[in-house]
């Protein structure tokens, strides 16, 4: 039987809680792995239960790269079989200046819940090969527009002209009744841009709920809380789903998120919106590949 053609995958926040295990689990199958990060190797101690590096990190080239300056990492796009946007905000800064008491409740949630903001100052669809997105806002704020939507559109752009075939974006499964609604719209925008847009594509939306590991105490008894959540919504037919979004949905262990990233990949009959059920399916099918 011949072996299959070893891949070339690039992450874009490979450093981070997800996006470091997708790094993990495609070293796993002798995929060549490139993370691409502004801060390149992982603070390890933030992402597992150790501070030491594991011994699959040494096959993974740790690139610094800001997702804002394409000229930073294009270089690395280079013969890139799939590229992997990981990268995303939960909370912009107003509304984590209101959570520590730096701004009024008022007018911190006031611009936190606005109906919109500015994400990049131009359209990333306009944007030259290699141009960079400044920030739309005045005050130079991250916000869900530039972040969630148009670094990943940038990205897909920019895998396009790279010449790879699979563009993975790291969406979500819904928004909560906590979060603003530009959170899950932003995210939602990205996709269907870069559905529409990026034809050449096979292009992937990833939509996880929560996600728990042992090496983030405080994760566990969100996913406890949530499980039971899911549990309650899937037994009257998901009728809570509208008023609660992710809150009831089942949380995933980040893992899991991980081998079903990687094995859609490897699966080029996989496309499209990758929900709950079929990241289960996807990671189950990985997993029994590990049995062979």
């Amino acid at each position: 039987m011949a072996q299959a053609a070893k891949k070339k995958l690039v992450v874009a926040g490979g450093n981070g809680f997800l996006g470091s295990r997708i790094c993990r689990a495609a070293v796993g199958r002798g995929w060549d792995v490139t993370s691409i990060s502004r801060s390149g190797e992982p603070t390890w101690s933030s992402v597992t239960s150790s501070p030491e590096p594991p011994s699959w990190s040494k096959s993974v080239s740790w690139v610094k790269g800001d997702i804002l300056k394409p000229t930073t990492y294009t270089s690395s796009l280079k013969d890139a079989d799939a590229v992997v946007h990981t990268m995303g905000i939960l909370l912009e800064a107003d509304y984590k200046a209101v959570l520590s008491g730096k701004e009024s409740l008022f007018s911190g949630l006031s611009r936190a819940f606005s109906s919109t903001k500015a994400g990049s100052s131009k359209n990333p669809l306009d944007c030259k090969p290699g141009e960079g997105l400044e920030r739309g806002e005045k005050d130079g704020q991250i916000t869900y527009e530039l972040m969630n939507r148009d670094s990943a559109i940038a990205l897909a752009q920019e895998t396009e002209n790279a010449g790879a075939q699979t563009f993975v974006y790291i969406s979500a499964a819904a928004g909560a009744p906590m979060l603003p609604s530009r959170y899950i719209t932003t995210k939602r925008e990205a996709e269907n841009t870069i559905a529409s847009q990026m034809t050449k594509l096979r292009s992937i939306f990833v939509r996880p709920g929560f996600l728990w590991d042992n090496s983030r105490k405080f994760t566990l008894p969100i996913a406890a809380s949530g499980m039971v959540g899911s549990t309650v919504n899937s037994m009257i037919g998901g009728s809570l789903t509208g008023i609660f979004g992710a809150a009831v949905e089942k949380p995933l262990k980040v893992d899991l998120v991980a081998d079903a990233v990687v094995e859609a990949i490897a699966d080029e009959q996989t496309k499209g919106v990758v929900d709950t059920k079929t990241i289960e399916a996807l990671a189950a099918k990985a997993w029994r590949k590990t049995m062979l």
